[in-house]
């Protein structure tokens, strides 16, 4: 075996590491903060709209419910924030556009949970809905071995299809498990994994615009 096709065992991209690593270390913080006055300054609901907080579409992304559910969101990012990663390339501005779109694809996925709970006053921390966009990407780039593929390529409507089935499954059955009595923010799920598929080619364009 010669040297070129060794690879190491742990390879990923050094921006989706950083994503999964201020998920675990940023819940580490939020558990020494005093959680009720967090809650309420960062945590998302549709509420918040009607007041104006609207970086709190944003902030919530940042907080998570427990261990469980900021490790399972953490290892979701790692493995399809790497395609991502990779997609948009390790320079700056590869790197730029793959906060952008992990920020902006988890803000639209709060603010499609808001718009579909109009009157719910309940809070909504976690990354799924940003995680859920890094899903959406990387079935783009399944789709077209490493490039943003067509939306009706069988990967991706399969794809497509077992995302939404799941969360359809967890509206139902109203718990994930891991996460004892909270509730899953099945919508934010699927607004985000379709900006995520809507988005990757775009922001590719914009990371790399001598590959398009």
């Amino acid at each position: 075996m010669n040297d070129e096709s060794r690879q190491p065992i742990f390879n990923a991209p050094w921006p989706a590491v950083a994503v999964t690593l201020v998920i675990v270390v940023g819940y580490f913080l939020q558990t020494l903060a005093p959680q009720g006055l967090l809650l309420r300054a960062l945590a998302f609901s549709p509420a918040a709209l009607g007041d104006g907080r609207w970086p709190t579409l944003f902030t919530a992304i940042f907080l998570h419910g427990s261990w469980a559910h900021a490790l399972m969101n953490a290892g979701a990012a790692l493995a399809f924030g790497t395609p991502v990663a990779r997609y948009f390339g390790l320079g700056p501005r590869g790197v730029l556009v793959f906060v952008a779109f992990y920020l902006l694809c988890g803000g639209l996925a709060s603010l499609g949970y808001g718009l579909s709970n109009p009157q719910s006053t309940a809070l909504m921390v976690g990354a799924s809905g940003a995680v859920s966009g890094l899903v959406g990407g990387a079935t783009r780039l399944m789709g077209g071995h490493g490039r943003p593929g067509p939306f009706l390529h069988p990967t991706v409507i399969s794809m497509s299809i077992g995302w939404i089935a799941v969360n359809l499954l967890l509206a139902l059955v109203g718990f994930a498990p891991g996460l004892g009595d909270a509730g899953v923010a099945w919508e934010a799920h699927i607004f985000g994994y379709v900006a995520g598929l809507l988005l990757v080619g775009l922001f590719g364009r914009v990371a790399r615009p001598a590959l398009v």
